[in-house]
């Protein structure tokens, strides 16, 4: 009968709706599932582009470390440098001038003295030179060869006349030394003075540089810090 036949047909209809059911709902988990996977592989993507560019950054930042730290080493050990080249430049340049100081005195000094020695010398000549010509003219003046036996005369005016040209000769000589000191010293203080002058402009000139160069490096180094 239809009753016999609806009461034999329920059984399938029960499961064919479970199956459809079952179905339903594993298509919408597995859609699901795709969903989440993809919004995994979406994040997972976006995680490893941050982390590669994270790790270029942290290469670049490393880079940059490394740089800025040997700028820094070559920076201290160019102020170290300049430090101690200024130090010796002018240490020596300070041991110059005084050196040339001295030089300096010193050669004034044997030019006061030899300038005195030459006039005195020359003083001397001129006397000399006038009271031997006076003598001379005399001797040839006079019929007398032999002198009195008086105080002061012990032989001929002749004999006086030819010893003083041998005095004459030796004080010539002693003129002559004393011009040649003064001339050689002159040119020797005017060489050292020319030489200081242009070893001094170049010293102060070059430590100038130095000490500019040290301040630069200084304000630099400062930076890295």
């Amino acid at each position: 009968s239809t009753l016999a036949m609806q009461i034999t047909s329920d059984p399938f209809v029960k499961v064919k709706d479970l199956i459809q059911k079952l179905i339903e709902r594993l298509l919408k988990e597995a859609t699901s599932e795709a969903s989440k996977k993809g919004f995994c592989d979406e994040q997972m993507g976006k995680a490893k582009n941050d982390r590669d560019f994270r790790y270029e950054d942290v290469q670049k930042l490393s880079i940059e470390l490394g740089s800025l730290e040997a700028k820094k080493d070559a920076l201290a050990a160019e102020v170290e440098s300049l430090t101690e080249a200024l130090k010796k430049q002018n240490k020596e340049l300070t041991e110059a001038t005084e050196l040339r100081g001295k030089e300096k005195a010193s050669n004034e000094e044997t030019l006061v003295k030899a300038k005195e020695g030459l006039e005195a010398v020359a003083e001397a000549l001129l006397i000399l030179k006038n009271f031997y010509s006076k003598a001379e003219s005399l001797l040839q003046a006079s019929p007398v060869d032999e002198d009195t036996s008086g105080p002061g005369f012990a032989g001929p005016y002749k004999g006086k006349v030819e010893a003083s040209k041998g005095v004459i000769g030796i004080l010539e000589v002693i003129k002559s030394d004393f011009e040649r000191t003064i001339r050689t010293t002159e040119a020797s203080e005017s060489k050292a003075d020319a030489e200081f002058v242009e070893f001094d402009r170049a010293s102060k000139a070059d430590v100038a540089g130095k000490e500019t160069k040290k301040v630069l490096s200084e304000q630099d180094l400062k930076t890295t810090k």
